[in-house]
């Protein structure tokens, strides 16, 4: 890959023009060169483990590489990886070959590295299929169509069999029609209206929506636009839909939400708008969508995500297996290069000759009630926060509590896992409600919802931590300051904490303690809570290191009380501003005026953000 630009580390790579993002890449991948395996068909990137075996996740490597090189081609690059890759494919797909990738077993993770194979035969047969002899090509097709026999996860996984099919479908091989079709119209069952779909059925809507599901569908609407028009058309309809959705989520500083689960794939999160400038699907100026791409990239590229020699590491802004997968091995990071898809288009595209735009104004509260979300923009920090009012089904993934749980998600204070369960140090139980059993120092939080329910920028449900423990939750979302009341119903004594934002800390903390109020500064911002009912004292938590996604040591103020069986009421103001200098003078601050909420003895009023009244009983 020969460019005629370098920099001396990505950190420094402009990303303005086309030259630059193929300089990026090859500054992704440079550092891989030698960690191939002799045969080409392994890629070992490190030494921590997975839920399936080193030699899956060596194969994972080398296939998740694909997606940044792939597009490279389509656009008419160069890359010196290739002949590594090609004779990668002719090792693994050979069964008598050592670094052969081997027989796969139903919702195996190989069957999710076919995807981008299935991809690159549709798009540059030429490069993938053409130089393989014969029995080589006999060979991958044999691999790859074991995908046919075995079932993926019904979710987006289904697509990972769709594009493998479009694949086989492009270079002339049987392909299992019936399964594509099958795989296609399932993923109707998955969409919610207005752009969104569940990550299968009564799944979530996080970042899966965008990079995943709407990801592959755009590559389905570009790939077959000709041979399914109707169905290519409906997927870029919903893709058009759901950009002004998912533009809320992107702060003007290129960052985007800290929300859900594989988080570590890092900059995917703007694959969604790489996806749509391919599939040529128009909602925005050509330069916002450009802006949207680049700005990300650029934020990335600027955090501490590398080790020292390059290569991409497992966590979030820093390296961080704490809130990493079960399913998330040394390579799995390189997922995100699915992001570099604008590689695929031409040198003359709009893309790369319009001026690259800033963000489009964007309202300050939008309600997404399909993610149970209410997105709230500070316009003078650039700050962005996802209120959430939960959700009526779980699952087993990693710290899914932590991920989806939570009644807020923010750009500025990203959010924490629990390191352990013992207290509330290892629990890091940031933007929660944590409760636990008098005296036993166990404490449990939201996990899964009876009820849930969104009124403008007022969040309410109900979820039960015991049996006999009722939490009745309203969040009244807002920025710098949010409110939450609890109304808890409990058959047993309780030490109840709640935590507002965590906050980045190395040197120069700033605090003001009061009995029920708490406020500290630092660098990164300003946190602080404040009791409005019910709390007994105010304290700042100093969660274990490695627990906050953006920062790897925090300070979190949290109100503590203890609950005796019966019913509680409590009610709290919390403040985050990621752009303050001093927490002087916060906690004087009148929250309830602010958000227009009033505290009587019988009821609390509310007033949201279009003015509806929302009336509160306490009894």
């Amino acid at each position: 890959m020969q460019t005629e630009k370098t920099f001396t580390t990505i950190a420094k790579n402009p990303l303005k023009t086309r030259e630059d993002l193929i300089s990026a890449l090859e500054q992704l991948t440079d550092p891989l060169r030698p960690l191939y395996s002799r045969g080409g068909a392994r890629l070992a990137i490190g030494g921590t483990g997975a839920s399936y075996p080193a030699a899956t996740a060596e194969m994972e490597g080398f296939s998740r590489v694909l997606w940044g090189l792939v597009p490279l081609l389509m656009g008419g690059g160069e890359s010196g990886l290739w002949d590594t890759v090609l004779d990668g494919i002719r090792h693994g797909t050979d069964p008598a070959h050592e670094e052969y990738w081997g027989v796969v077993q139903d919702y195996d993770q190989r069957l999710v590295e076919m995807a981008v194979f299935g991809f690159a035969l549709a798009a540059i047969p030429e490069q993938i299929w053409s130089p393989l002899t014969q029995k080589e090509q006999e060979q991958l097709y044999s691999w790859l169509n074991q995908i046919n026999s075995h079932p993926c996860y019904d979710c987006n996984w289904l697509f990972f069999n769709v594009l493998v099919n479009v694949g086989f479908r492009r270079v002339g091989r049987p392909y299992d029609a019936e399964q594509l079709e099958n795989n296609l119209k399932r993923m109707d069952d998955f969409y919610l209206g207005d752009g969104w779909y569940s990550d299968g059925i009564n799944g979530h809507s996080d970042y899966y929506v965008p990079f995943a599901i709407h990801y592959y569908a755009l590559l389905y609407a570009k790939l077959m636009e000709q041979e399914d028009p109707e169905r290519s058309q409906v997927f870029k309809e919903r893709a058009r839909l759901f950009a002004t959705e998912l533009l809320g989520w992107f702060a003007p500083d290129g960052s985007a939400l800290p929300y859900g689960r594989s988080l570590s794939y890092r900059f995917a999160q703007s694959a969604f708008w790489s996806a749509l400038v391919y599939a040529g699907v128009e909602v925005f100026p050509v330069g916002v969508v450009k802006g949207l791409v680049l700005r990300n990239l650029r934020w990335w590229f600027s955090q501490p995500i590398f080790d020292a020699g390059g290569v991409l590491t497992i966590g979030y802004t820093y390296p961080n297996l704490v809130m990493a997968e079960n399913y998330n091995a040394p390579g799995s990071p390189y997922w995100a290069l699915k992001t570099f898809l604008p590689l695929a288009l031409s040198a003359e595209h709009p893309f790369w000759k319009e001026e690259e735009l800033p963000l489009p104004d964007i309202p300050a509260v939008i309600v997404q009630k399909p993610a149970h979300l209410v997105i709230v923009r500070e316009p003078a920090s650039g700050h962005v926060a996802a209120f959430n009012s939960g959700h009526l089904y779980t699952n087993e993934h990693t710290h899914t509590s932590a991920k989806y749980e939570k009644f807020v998600y923010s750009t500025g204070f990203g959010f924490s896992v629990p390191r352990s369960e013992w207290g509330l140090s290892q629990g890091a139980f940031d933007s929660m409600l944590a409760l636990s059993e008098s005296g036993d120092n166990l404490y449990r939080v939201r996990r899964r919802n009876m009820e849930s329910r969104i009124v403008d920028n007022v969040l309410h449900s109900v979820w039960k931590p015991w049996t006999n423990v009722e939490v009745r939750t309203w969040i009244v979302a807002g920025l710098p300051w949010h409110i939450r009341i609890h109304r808890i119903e409990t058959g047993r004594p309780l030490d109840a904490a709640e935590g507002g934002f965590a906050l980045g800390q190395e040197v120069g903390v700033e605090q003001q303690i009061g009995l029920t109020t708490a406020a500290v500064s630092t660098a990164w911002g300003i946190s602080g809570v404040k009791g409005l009912i019910g709390y007994e004292k105010a304290e700042l938590i100093w969660p274990n290191a490695n627990t906050n996604l953006l920062h790897p040591r925090t300070v979190l103020p949290t109100l503590t009380t203890f609950l005796e069986s019966g019913i509680h009421w409590l009610a709290s103001a919390v403040y985050g501003d990621p752009s303050g200098d001093s927490c002087g003078g916060i906690i004087e601050q009148s929250p309830e005026s602010i958000l227009k909420v009033t505290f009587d003895k019988d009821i609390i009023k509310v007033f949201t953000s279009s003015e509806a009244e929302v009336i509160i009983k306490r009894e």
